[in-house]
């Protein structure tokens, strides 16, 4: 681990916005930090002098101050801000740095030619959807619910809802409809807008059969307004508004709704792989103020930038994109296929959009590299400065592909964080260099530890990754969970007072991080706890090898268990004695003996969630004998029909602690 692989330039201070952070925290507080781990350091220990400094340092707009900072710093329950009011999407539309024909959402997709809207464009649009839905009688606290994909109508009505003080929530158009009514009964929206399709690739996908379902099952909803995106010729449903109806406007000017510091902006869900999705409700002040450390003070983002995520509405990582006004930045939107016509197109549209920032995801970047990519070669990316990379840990070899083949003198920045703060809390950081492999830091305001078995802090060590002392974006609690019970449960159950995240971590003595996958998907052989990340990075390594899960059976007398890999082959291959043989020594020889798998077998998919992560627990529920609709909720899944293959194969499976014979 460790190849260093970038390293800041001189003037990195001088350069960077968290340089102009570092001069503004010696002129306006007389602090002085050597580098950056004194100033991490600062920001977990003085949390309110670090979150106020943010507050004063990007000017946050308040109708009311705050009388403090934080009321007791104990976890859960934590109140920050105590009497502010303000209003995330006032803030937002402030685009620092901008003048009012500053282009600031261009938005490219299958579907339909690309769209641009400017500063001013934008605060219009947001003035007339606000207008529209007073007008239907939403008002603070109201939900409003998107079924709708990453394109302006979604991201104006996200701003247009939040200036008025309700509740925003969004289902990409690629969920069936009982992921969407699993997770809209919850919240009641009065309002839905919903698209009536979409094109992926060249593939129209008509979604009128599912609006229909989804508000015949919500009864809660007063108003539907039809977005005509895939026929823009289209009516709107029967009883419903057209968007352009709702954005009809009046002479009502932009007017922000002041709210409470931890008001209600939006419910995001966690994947819902097991049960009901949980939802998880959002602040407008803690969000706000988690984004602009984030994207300017980590992201280095700025008005002269151009970011790019790849991402449905159905990620956090879109909340976190369109955030990015707020910081002055451009944000390129794009709806469709990534792998069409093929995996350069993502690369294409950076070039043609001058994008500075380019944020995916682990697998795209690992896909890019398996399909001998060199995007430098069939783009210009001579813009670009930065790549994000989150979803899924990357390993060194994908950090050794982006220097080579994408640019050697960006900043490729890892991260990982989750739904439930709606941020990454370890990630990269102008002032430090990027190691092969690695996560550059704790982000500030984070305090990351790594956990041990015994619940000591430990470096250099897998362990539990924790969080100690609260952040403003953690959750203001779950939807209908008036006493905090399942809130409580999902976050403080294990550590009491401390937030345990549900991944393994190991932080270096230079405070660089590796996540290894979810601690409940771990696999522990004879008392080694090894993380699923290095084990697919070698499997998905080899050319025959597409896809995998690996799956470990504990043995409840106490013995090894037995290791289970499911690998999906490329097309035309059959999996046979020479290439188990084959990828048994990869993994001996890369990893250790423990990696070794007790068996190989082939699956035509491996079951993964809407925004592709695998689902690790599940299969191994349903291979100790769950059955398949209690292990797993089929409407968050991207491929349910995988999962059958699993319970066939345990149904013809002796039970696990019975010894297979040789």
């Amino acid at each position: 681990m460790g190849d260093v692989l970038w390293t800041p330039p001189a003037d990195v201070r001088e350069r960077s916005r968290i340089g102009g952070y570092l001069r503004w925290l010696a002129e306006h507080r007389g602090l002085e930090f050597a580098d950056y781990d004194a100033l991490w350091q600062w920001s977990v220990t003085d949390l309110a002098a670090f979150w106020r400094s943010i507050w004063e340092f990007f000017e946050v707009v308040a109708h009311t101050p705050p009388t403090a900072t934080l009321t007791d710093p104990a976890m859960p329950g934590t109140r920050w801000f105590p009497g502010a009011t303000l209003n995330y999407a006032e803030n937002v539309l402030r685009m620092p740095g901008r003048g009012d024909d500053d282009p600031v959402v261009i938005a490219y997709g299958q579907t339909r030619p690309p769209v641009t809207l400017t500063a001013a464009e934008l605060r219009e649009q947001v003035r007339r959807v606000a207008a529209g839905l007073r007008r239907l009688g939403v008002g603070p606290g109201d939900r409003v619910a998107a079924y709708a994909p990453n394109i302006p109508e979604t991201y104006v009505l996200l701003l247009a809802t939040a200036s008025l003080g309700a509740i925003f929530s969004s289902c990409a158009p690629e969920f069936g409809t009982r992921s969407v009514t699993d997770r809209w009964q919850q919240i009641e929206p009065k309002v839905l807008v919903a698209v009536d399709g979409y094109r992926y690739g060249d593939k129209p996908v008509d979604r009128r059969g599912e609006v229909a379902a989804i508000r015949a099952a919500l009864s809660s909803l007063q108003h539907t307004v039809g977005i005509a995106y895939l026929d823009p010729a289209g009516v709107p449903p029967q009883g419903a508004l057209s968007w352009d109806e709702l954005a009809a406007g009046t002479d009502e000017p932009l007017a922000f709704t002041p709210v409470p510091f931890d008001h209600p902006l939006y419910v995001l869900y966690s994947s819902g792989t097991t049960g009901l999705p949980k939802p998880i409700v959002h602040g407008h002040g803690g969000i706000l103020l988690e984004h602009l450390k984030m994207l300017a003070l980590h992201h280095d983002l700025g008005p002269a930038d151009r970011f790019f995520w790849f991402t449905t509405t159905g990620w956090m990582m879109w909340n976190f994109l369109v955030s990015g006004p707020a910081v002055g930045a451009t944000i390129v939107l794009f709806d469709g296929n990534p792998g069409h016509p093929d995996l350069g197109a993502l690369w294409r549209l950076a070039a043609e959009t001058r994008t500075t920032y380019f944020g995916t995801s682990a697998p795209f970047l690992l896909a890019c590299r398996k399909a001998g990519l060199v995007p430098r070669e069939i783009a210009d990316l001579s813009a670009l400065r930065g790549v994000g990379s989150t979803g899924a840990p990357l390993p060194a070899e994908g950090f050794t592909w982006v220097y080579e083949n994408v640019g050697d003198r960006l900043q490729l920045q890892s991260l990982s964080g989750g739904t439930d703060v709606c941020t990454g809390f370890v990630g990269g950081v102008p002032l430090l260099p990027v190691h092969a492999g690695e996560i550059t830091c704790r982000a500030l305001g984070a305090k990351v530890e790594a956990r041990s078995a015994d619940g000591s802090p430990v470096i250099g060590e897998l362990g539990e990754l924790v969080i100690t002392a609260p952040m403003p974006s953690m959750p203001v609690g779950f939807w209908n969970d008036p006493d905090g019970v399942r809130y409580r449960e999902a976050y403080f159950e294990v550590y009491p007072g401390v937030w345990r995240h549900g991944d393994w971590i190991t932080i270096n003595e230079r405070g660089g991080c590796v996540i290894t996958g979810r601690s409940d998907a771990t696999l522990n052989r004879g008392g080694v706890r090894l993380g699923t990340a290095e084990f697919y990075s070698v499997v998905e390594g080899l050319d025959e090898v597409v896809d995998s899960v690996v799956v470990h059976l504990e043995d409840d007398q106490g013995g090894a268990g037995e290791l289970l890999l499911f690998v999906v082959l490329a097309e035309g291959l059959e999996l046979d004695d020479a290439l188990r043989k084959k990828i048994c020594r990869e993994l001996r020889t890369a990893l250790s003996p423990r990696h070794v798998p007790d068996e190989i077998h082939q699956v035509r998919a491996v079951p993964r969630t809407l925004s592709a992560k695998k689902l690790e627990v599940p299969v191994k529920k349903i291979l100790t004998g769950t059955p398949v609709d209690s292990a797993a909720a089929k409407g968050a899944l991207a491929n349910p029909e995988s999962l059958t293959a699993f319970a066939t194969f345990a149904q013809r499976r002796p039970h696990p602690n019975t010894p297979t014979p040789p």
